[in-house]
């Protein structure tokens, strides 16, 4: 299936800080590093010489489903992690191989650690075969892709390209090696605050260690080994994070531009590694990668220097596209789509395997004065001349190489030429060689001269670059120390603006007191209406006491009254009114007593005594 390299590969431990700092680099338009030299990007090449993972034949794409229960049920008879999910736990699909538990414990070496780990998952797999073997073979190259190839940040490993592993005999046609590096491409895009990367992050990290040996990042640890990921181990360094990339932000604006290997793999010998040679047709080309849902592009034209070409501008309009690819979260979990249909312009691009890129630019110089800048975080160069005027001098100083190369061939041949005439006959000159040997010295000066121009040149940048870097240098400085008139006027604004400052304290704290007053102000008058309320209550209430007291009052004399009267009693208003009504009869009695002679018939009259009663037995009835 040409996973068998790609499984002998030893741990490297993930350098994050590198990473981190070239994932701020990402140009989400390109699809590349901006750097203050160019666009860098790893390309199919770097894949298959870093990893072995194939990267030609059949593109990794397919259908996705709304949900992979019945697949994963059916072909790994295991569970998903939801019922509308194409995620299968981690732990349980170890379990299911035999192994348990992953971790490495504490002081055990790397090959003990694997030894075991081989020995249980072959005791649980021994006297498996038929299809019990196929389905423990897919479990295998589930978690294999699923964590390693295309994995996620999450413990859970995704399936969802469990369909391609159904029919096992044709797993090895695809480009499992193309779909990582779109997958690698697609997690550049994610915040720059979050840390790590998803997907094989060794392939972006010994990337870097090829490509840029001055960062000092890597180690080698083995020549000879194959593939290329087996040479490198990470350089440990126990600062903080934060100090670890901007130190390699620094690294990157200053590093001098002989130093960025373009060609690392020149010397390399790709007999022993046959997925080279399969794969040199998709090298060097613009060309559309897939993984399922991810379609993203390889601009290899914008790293025409890795091919030894001149670095032409490369425009990139914005553009909808002409289909819509669903966020970088999704798992499965939509309708049902049929990439082959949904993208078919840019498989049948994959298809054809792209674009050959050319170079028609006569030098790099348009090239860096047009894009270089825009890499650079130099505080000093904040309009990007320094960095411009780097990249010119670096191609005029390729230029003078590649030149140089040719007058020495040519006056090799020149000198071959003169002694092969030398040792002629001196009686008959050959005239056919005695031109060759005028245009091989013609061109020789030719070429000499126009070294000698190319050195002018670059003598003329150099200084022009010193000229620059000098003059960018002063100017900061003289940002940083502006004259003494200058610093008086700034300090005396600085302690205007303190006292304004104050000023505007002063005033946001008498706004907030006039505020507090008016806000007293209103409870008071709260306080009083509610006062006000209060004592009319209590007036009321007042009167109704006294009211009661004075009924009651009423009502015991007039019970001790009647008591002494022995008048019934009745109602307490009754009782009230009689007793008023008699007092007044007693009172108007005794003023006409006063008022009336003795003897008048108006005095008082005295009721007569009664007859006396006959005695009895005479006769008269009674």
């Amino acid at each position: 299936m040409g996973f068998g390299p790609f499984l002998r590969l030893e741990e490297l431990a993930p350098d994050v800080a590198l990473i981190q700092a070239l994932k701020e680099r990402w140009d989400l338009e390109c699809h590349a590093f901006l750097v203050p030299w160019g666009h860098m990007v790893p390309t199919l090449e770097d894949v298959v010489w870093i990893t072995s993972l194939r990267v030609d034949g059949q593109a990794v794409t397919g259908t996705t489903y709304t949900s992979y229960q019945e697949p994963v049920e059916r072909l790994l008879e295991l569970e998903v992690r939801g019922e509308r999910s194409s995620l299968v736990q981690r732990t349980v699909l170890q379990a299911s191989l035999g192994v348990v538990s992953a971790r490495r414990q504490t002081g055990e070496g790397q090959a003990e650690h694997m030894e075991w780990m081989t020995d249980d998952a072959r005791a649980a797999m021994a006297e498996e075969e038929g299809e019990a073997a196929d389905r423990d073979l897919r479990r295998f190259l589930t978690l294999v892709i699923g964590k390693m190839v295309l994995g996620t940040r999450g413990d859970p490993v995704g399936c969802w390209f469990l369909p391609l592993l159904e029919d096992l005999s044709s797993v090895g046609n695809y480009t499992w090696g193309a779909a990582l590096l779109a997958h690698l491409f697609d997690s550049r895009g994610t915040s720059s605050r979050e840390t790590g990367v998803a997907g094989f992050f060794p392939l972006l990290q010994v990337w870097a260690y090829y490509h840029l040996p001055s960062l000092g990042r890597g180690v080698a640890r083995r020549r000879g080994a194959i593939p290329l990921l087996q040479r490198w181990r990470f350089c440990r360094d126990e600062r903080s994070l934060w100090r670890q990339v901007t130190l390699i932000h620094d690294a990157l604006d200053t590093v001098p531009f002989g130093h960025v290997q373009w060609t690392p793999y020149v010397g390399e010998d790709d007999a022993t590694q046959p997925w080279v040679e399969r794969g040199c047709p998709y090298f060097g080309r613009d060309i559309w990668l897939h993984c399922f849902n991810t379609v993203v592009p390889l601009h290899h034209r914008l790293v025409a220097q890795t091919l030894g070409l001149h670095q032409a501008v490369v425009e990139f309009p914005t553009r909808q596209r002409s289909w819509e690819r669903p966020g970088r979260s999704f798992r499965g979990i939509q309708q049902v789509t049929d990439w082959t249909v949904r993208v078919r312009e840019q498989l049948d691009d994959w298809e054809r395997r792209g674009k050959e890129v050319v170079s028609e630019a006569a030098s790099d110089e348009d090239y860096f004065r047009a894009m270089v800048y825009k890499g650079s975080r130099r505080p000093l160069d904040p309009e990007g001349r320094i960095s411009s005027l780097e990249g010119i001098l670096h191609s005029t100083i390729q230029q003078r190489d590649d030149l140089q190369a040719v007058v020495d061939q040519l006056r090799a041949e020149l000198d071959r030429a003169q002694q092969m005439m030398g040792g002629a006959s001196s009686s008959r000159e050959d005239p056919g060689r005695s031109v060759l040997e005028g245009q091989l010295a013609s061109a020789a000066a030719r070429a000499e001269d126009a070294l000698a121009q190319l050195r002018e040149r670059e003598q003329e940048l150099r200084t022009a670059l010193a000229r620059t870097t000098t003059l960018e240098a002063e100017m900061a400085e003289l940002r940083l120390r502006p004259e003494a008139a200058e610093v008086a006027r700034w300090r005396q604004e600085v302690e205007a603006a303190a006292r304004w400052q104050q000023e505007a304290a002063e005033a946001t704290r008498w706004r907030q007191e006039a505020e507090e007053a008016v806000r007293l102000r209103a409870e008071a008058r709260d306080l009083r209406t509610q006062l006000g309320e209060e004592r009319h209550r209590n007036d009321m209430l007042r009167s109704e006491i006294r009211g009661l007291e004075r009924a009651l009052a009423l009502v015991g004399r007039s019970r001790s009254v009647t008591s002494r009267s022995r008048i019934p009693s009745g109602s307490a208003g009754h009782y009230l009114t009689g007793s008023s009504g008699r007092q007044r009869n007693e009172e108007e009695e005794r003023r006409g007593r006063e008022r009336a002679p003795e003897g008048s018939e108006t005095g008082p009259r005295v009721m007569a005594p009664p007859s006396p009663r006959p005695p009895e037995g005479t006769g008269e009835s009674g």
